[in-house]
């Protein structure tokens, strides 16, 4: 039986209260009791899979009206003009105990994710490339807190609608084509495993001009392991990996993550160099999820520096960035990863394509 929301925020308020000055562990904990579902994985009690010769199976597409045509204030959909296509894998936007994988229609977990990252985030890419944003039966932010199996379970089956998109997509824009990878969070994670398995090695890793999984831990001993695929260090390098977990200076750190791969988004280096907030060319603060909501672009928001396997912000110079649907914990800026950033990765991603379209051989 599921268990009752009354109890749940009880035992949330007395860890929280009594644990004020061990908010970042205590958050955690509250979220992951909250948010497990009180059933097992199933898999015949999974939401019904997505047909992706539909369109109605993808969040967003080319020839689609959808939210990630949005424009920030001074910028432009330029995807009709586009030469590269982006393949784009949203984070988890389903917070319920209701079950281990989200319906496609739950209507609460759509509204974040077209209204909050399709504008927020997909749209980044807009300038470079066609979005292609996929619907998926993403698992329950519970599942990457549960050590049952479980979690597992609902992860891979996410997994398989993502590889199930990407193969869709690859048909559809053609056996020669460029394209970029690019997510959040869980979408991050379901293109790391992506990109070990079905890009490394392959074909395809010629094609790749980037790979954007921000916002989710990957250890360079890992990526080294693949052979081939290098980190990027410089602003126009393509062929490589992008990745940054954005934290302020109280962010509480679980385990040793110093050897997480982070690279810079205000200079596009992997190194400890500090870019000040001059620097950053524009955050996106969307102003809220309805039609009544006033972006702005604002300059000089927030300065960037990798540590110890994170992108530390030394301040947020503006009241505008506050945090998202779940909290996991002081100054952690996870749900801010691409919000802060957005002007420099926008222009970022239109800098590798331009880059990698012009090294090919006239007629290509």
């Amino acid at each position: 039986m599921k268990r009752g929301w009354i109890i749940t925020l009880a035992v949330i308020g007395v860890l929280l209260v009594a644990g004020w000055f061990y908010r970042g562990a205590l958050t955690f904990l509250a979220m992951r009791f909250a948010l497990t579902p009180s059933g097992d994985f199933v898999t015949a009690e999974v939401p019904a899979a997505p047909d992706y010769t539909q369109p109605d199976a993808w969040a967003a597409l080319p020839e689609s009206n959808d939210l990630a045509d949005f424009a920030a204030p001074g910028e432009t959909d330029q995807q009709a003009g586009a030469q590269v296509d982006v393949f784009f894998v949203h984070p988890t936007t389903y917070y319920k105990d209701e079950g281990w994988n989200a319906p496609l229609d739950d209507a609460d977990a759509n509204r974040i994710m077209e209204h909050g990252v399709l504008r927020g985030q997909a749209s980044a890419y807009n300038a470079c490339c066609r979005i292609h944003a996929p619907r998926y039966r993403q698992a329950t932010l519970a599942a990457f807190f549960d050590d049952s199996g479980n979690g597992a379970e609902a992860l891979a089956l996410a997994y398989g609608d993502v590889l199930a998109a990407f193969r869709t997509f690859l048909e559809k824009i053609g056996p020669d084509a460029p394209f970029v990878l690019a997510g959040h969070s869980q979408g991050s994670a379901h293109l790391q495993k992506l990109i070990s398995k079905e890009v490394n090695g392959q074909s395809l890793l010629a094609r790749m001009i980037a790979a954007y999984p921000i916002g989710f831990s990957w250890n360079k001993k890992d990526l080294d392991a693949l052979g081939g695929i290098p980190i990027c260090s410089a602003s126009t390098q393509t062929g490589c990996v992008v990745t940054w977990n954005a934290v302020g200076p109280k962010a509480q750190s679980f385990g040793d993550i110093s050897d997480n791969i982070c690279v810079n988004p205000l200079n596009w280096a992997d190194d400890d160099s500090h870019v000040a907030h001059e620097g950053n060319a524009g955050s996106l603060a969307l102003g809220g999820m309805d039609a009544n909501a006033k972006p702005e672009l604002i300059a000089a928001v927030a300065d960037a520096r990798c540590l110890d396997g994170r992108l530390l912000v030394s301040e947020l110079r503006s009241d505008k960035f506050g945090g998202g649907p779940v909290s996991l914990g002081e100054d952690n800026y996870h749900v801010l990863d691409y919000s802060l950033f957005y002007l420099n990765l926008r222009r970022n991603a239109v800098d590798r394509v331009n880059a990698w379209l012009g090294q090919q051989p006239a007629g290509e």
